[in-house]
């Protein structure tokens, strides 16, 4: 694994992929920081995506995991942070290609539409590509506002 601290959050409807990533992350040695949810009780996902988002954004962890059911929710939320390059990644492919050309910090993942092995393997793949840079960091300078 390229990262060694890595930031979660989700919802209720987030909560047991939630659960099945931070196992995987905590297995391949990872300092993990779980900003909830705790349980599937119906919440709301800002609560835990803006103090993860903050987390990210201020380096205090080097990436971000974000669950919600479509993974749109929080995905919308995390981006509030000018800091913050979050994608919604709902295949291994895209996932790479969110490292890859677009130095994305949070992968968003839509927990109602994934299995727990594909969120796996989401995550593993985000987590274990490094951005390419090159022609592709002047994009990525051109998106805060």
């Amino acid at each position: 694994m390229n990262f060694k601290t890595i930031a979660l959050a989700a919802d209720h409807a987030g909560y047991p992929v939630k659960e099945a990533i931070k196992a995987f992350l905590i297995e391949k040695g990872i300092e993990v920081k779980d900003f909830g949810t705790h349980s599937e009780e119906s919440t709301d996902y800002a609560d835990y995506a803006h103090p993860m988002a903050s987390a990210v954004e201020s380096k205090e962890y080097e990436l971000g995991i974000a669950i919600c059911g479509s993974g749109n929710g929080i995905n919308m939320t995390v981006n509030k942070h000018q800091g913050i390059r979050a994608a919604l990644c709902w295949s291994v492919e895209i996932s790479e290609m969110a490292r890859l050309h677009n130095d994305a910090n949070i992968c968003t993942v839509p927990g109602r539409y994934v299995s727990v092995e594909e969120a796996i393997a989401i995550v593993d793949k985000f987590v274990n590509t490094a951005f390419e840079g090159g022609r592709h960091q002047k994009r990525i300078d051109k998106i805060p506002v």
